[in-house]
């Protein structure tokens, strides 16, 4: 759920290309501020596919080897980004498994974002990057889902149930994101999309 000073409301706006700018931004001051212990930095949801609708909020995923919460949290409270405490934003399910993760919130008046912390090797990781690569590769995908997210966010605008709702249709696009990924040889990057090189500990 939001903090009490974020949007509570889902408001979709056509892509803009500033959200990849702003995304480098903010990426850059993670791996400032978490030094080594960011593997990688990555782009997520909509806002890194360029064409498709989204919520004004940059998706970051930080790799990381371990899911070290005290230290994640320390580092990131440094920023002024506080730790979500729902229990989806710190565990998500992979087939039978449920994996830990941390996502946190900008500081009150920040820049809306979501940061995403996942090991490397957790299949959620794959995941989001597997739905992000899809949509940038794929128009006809991209379109439906934009479509159906507008058909959601006309029955509402409530950003827990605009979430159910989308939910509850992702294992379709993803399945069929699987079969482009193995018709392709896709394979997530272990670069991320930032240049840069950890320092610090």
């Amino acid at each position: 759920m939001p903090f009490d000073d974020e949007n509570r409301l889902v408001e979709l706006v056509p892509w803009r290309s500033e959200w990849d700018a702003e995304f480098r931004a903010l990426a850059e001051r993670l791996a400032g501020c978490l030094g080594k212990r960011a593997l990688a930095i990555d782009h997520l949801g909509s806002t890194a596919a360029p064409g498709l609708p989204a919520k004004d909020v940059i998706d970051v995923q930080v790799r990381v080897a371990v899911l070290d919460e005290a230290a994640l949290t320390s580092a990131l409270a440094r920023m002024g980004f506080r730790v979500r405490p729902e229990p989806w934003n710190r565990h998500e399910r992979s087939g039978e498994d449920e994996l830990p993760k941390l996502v946190f919130a900008p500081p009150p008046g920040g820049r809306p974002a979501n940061v995403h912390v996942r090991t490397a090797t957790a299949p959620t990781t794959r995941y989001a990057l597997l739905f992000r690569d899809y949509l940038r590769a794929d128009a006809a995908a991209r379109d439906g889902w934009a479509a159906f997210k507008h058909s959601v966010q006309s029955v509402t605008r409530n950003l827990s149930e605009y979430g159910l709702i989308k939910s509850a249709a992702m294992p379709l696009l993803m399945a069929n994101a699987e079969r482009w990924a193995a018709e392709t040889a896709w394979a997530p990057s272990d670069a991320g999309d930032v240049d840069f090189s950890p320092a610090g500990s």
